[in-house]
This record gives structure tokens, C-alpha cells and sequence, in this order.
């Protein structure tokens, strides 16, 4: 017998992760544009808007995965993030090494973005991208095969 709570909308993830990997995209271009070209640029302020919904996706598919699996909510996102890595949707040491940090700078592009280094975020768009990747790689893996999680797709 499924389970009501245990069922994984798919078309709650998979615009997601089309969304996602079309902003990815996008921060792959913006991060080739030199360094002293994108500070105080529209591209700087386009690349703010793209990581954040990217990131945005990435926590609304957390969420909904996490709320299918008993006792495992969680609402802020750092914590959203570690509860991933303790449910194993994610191994731990991803969890606290890339969500969490995933997670504080979701809040700050949302909370405190005119506090963002210029340079420090370029380096974000140029290096860090791959982390988002290997993010979906994981949940592909629970679309894949949803029943080493007791999860079903719909």
C-alpha cells in the first residue's frame, strides 16, 4: 500500500531541476566575463539573480523531498540542509561541506545582498557551480530509485 506522505511529486521536481540547470547555464557564461568587467556590471547583478533562483530550486526540492519522509521536516535552510545529509539523500559530508554553505548564501543574495564582495562572488560563479550539479546528480538518484528511501514517484 503507498503511502500518502511518502510520495515524491515528480512534476514538483522536474521543472526544478530544469530551472536549475538552465541557470547554471547562465552563471557559466557570466563567469567567463572578466573580473573587472563584472564588478558594478548588469552581468554581476544578472549573475546575483540567477544563483538565487538556483539556489531557491535547489531548497524547494530539498523541502519537498524531506516533507515525504517521516520526522525529517526542517525549515530553515541550513538546517533543511543538514537534515538532507541525515536522511542520506545526500552523503553528510556534502551536506555540511556544500549545502550548508549553500544555504547562508541563499540568505544572504535574499537578506543582505548590497553586503556581497564583488570578487569573492565571481569566484563563486566560476568554482562552485559543480556543487549545484552533483546536487541533482543526488536527487536523480532518488527519482531513480525512490524505494531506498521508502519514497514512491507520482
Amino acid at each position: 500500500m503507498i503511502k500518502k506522505t511518502n510520495v515524491i511529486e515528480k512534476e514538483a521536481i522536474l521543472p526544478r531541476i530544469s530551472g536549475i540547470q538552465k541557470n547554471l547555464a547562465k552563471l557559466a557564461k557570466l563567469s567567463e566575463v572578466p573580473l573587472s568587467d563584472f564588478v558594478d556590471s548588469d552581468e554581476y547583478d544578472l549573475a546575483q539573480h540567477h544563483l538565487r533562483l538556483a539556489l531557491e530550486g535547489v531548497f524547494h526540492i530539498s523541502t519537498h523531498i524531506l516533507s515525504r519522509i517521516p520526522g525529517a521536516r526542517a525549515v530553515e535552510y541550513k538546517e533543511i540542509a543538514r537534515r538532507m545529509g541525515e536522511v542520506k539523500i545526500v552523503p553528510k559530508k556534502f551536506a555540511e561541506s556544500k549545502l550548508v554553505p549553500m544555504a547562508g548564501l541563499r540568505n544572504i543574495l535574499v537578506h543582505a545582498y548590497s553586503e556581497i564582495d564583488a570578487t569573492k562572488f565571481h569566484e563563486i560563479i566560476s568554482e562552485h557551480r559543480p556543487d549545484i550539479e552533483e546536487f541533482l546528480g543526488y536527487i536523480k538518484k532518488v527519482l531513480n530509485s525512490p524505494e531506498k528511501w521508502d519514497l514512491q514517484i507520482n
